[in-house]
């Protein structure tokens, strides 16, 4: 009888050794193709160090539609999103830690980006800079500036370079925004759906999106169907990650999920970023793919905005300057 119990003993300790122990990652729209390059990268290195099997999924929309979803109850075990106030809203709610920019390095953004222009061929409507965005008779693709985080860095980044200008005043600016959505034909839900607008649909003459965004829009669709243009100037675009507390506590993966995202500062992580056409953190590495990062001017959200805070209460907040020219669009 002893016998037979010490066999079960064994058996469900093994059986526990070799269970699989999932992750939910809640990202925004575009990082779907980084992360499923990231993942196998993560799970081989932490079965090397601790024996274990990770089962890592993904879920990917619009940034804020993400980040609701998770205050609503869905369970991830760590959010990386592209921009602070995602986070912030689920601190605020109690999921995130208070002092979640500080768990990592580089205020948790492990690697950056920036606006670019993806136009058509030949660029047959010679788009140059933000100006030419404005001019009449041309078609503007972008994601929703009030629920996606592309949107609102593409808004952002808009906005900034006219408030920028010598002699330019706020008014200035939002007349230059407000020119700008007036060519706007529709609103995409994320940034892949402003993608497929543009590339599969056919529609407009410009995308606005993230840098990143170009090179799995030629692995997609082929290298010759669009060239990128860099504006003379453009907003830094930053990508935060957290882990949920709530979940990680309640499904005991919190060393699983801190060591995921720490994983992302590593050279294999960092690696992966430059692979897929995100600015490294590493300036070792960042320096080996020069050829892929033309050099950019650009600002940040709290040097123009005064952070993201006061950013978004300007901005996109009920009544803010958005709702304001969108009314008038």
């Amino acid at each position: 009888m002893k016998r037979i119990l010490f066999a079960t003993a064994l058996a469900l300790v093994s059986l526990a050794a070799q269970a699989q122990v999932s992750l939910l990652n809640v990202s925004y729209d575009v990082a779907r193709d980084f992360y499923k390059d990231y993942n196998p990268l993560f799970a081989a290195a932490w079965k090397t160090k601790t024996g274990e099997t990770l089962d890592l999924k993904q879920s990917h929309a619009g940034s804020t539609k993400q980040v609701r979803a998770v205050a609503d109850g869905l369970e991830a075990d760590v959010v990386t999103m592209n921009q602070a106030t995602d986070i912030q809203f689920l601190a605020d709610k109690g999921l995130v830690s208070a002092d979640w920019a500080k768990k990592f390095p580089n205020n948790a953004s492990p690697y950056t980006s920036t606006m670019v222009f993806i136009v058509r061929k030949g660029n047959p409507k010679q788009i140059r800079n933000w100006p030419d965005l404005a001019k009449s008779g041309i078609s503007v693709i972008l994601p929703h500036p009030k629920n996606t985080g592309n949107g609102r860095y593409s808004y952002l980044a808009a906005w900034g370079w006219a408030q920028r200008q010598p002699g330019a005043t706020e008014a200035s600016a939002k007349g230059f925004v407000a020119a700008m959505l007036r060519n706007a034909p529709l609103f995409a839900s994320g940034g892949r759906d402003a993608t497929t607008t543009f590339m599969q649909r056919k529609m407009g003459d410009v995308l606005i999106t993230f840098e990143s965004e170009a090179e799995l829009i030629a692995r997609e669709f082929g290298r010759g169907e669009f060239e990128v243009v860099y504006p003379s100037e453009s907003i830094l675009a930053e990508f935060p990650v957290a882990v949920i507390e709530k979940t990680v506590d309640k499904r005991n993966t919190r060393k699983q999920a801190q060591a995921y995202l720490e994983y992302l500062w590593s050279p294999a992580g960092q690696e992966n970023a430059a692979q897929n056409y995100l600015r490294p953190r590493d300036a070792a590495v960042l320096k080996k793919y020069a050829a892929q990062f033309p050099a950019i001017k650009t600002f940040t959200v709290d040097e123009v905005f005064g952070g993201w805070s006061k950013a978004s209460a300007t901005h996109f907040k009920d009544g803010g300057s958005f709702d304001q020219l969108y009314v008038n669009k």
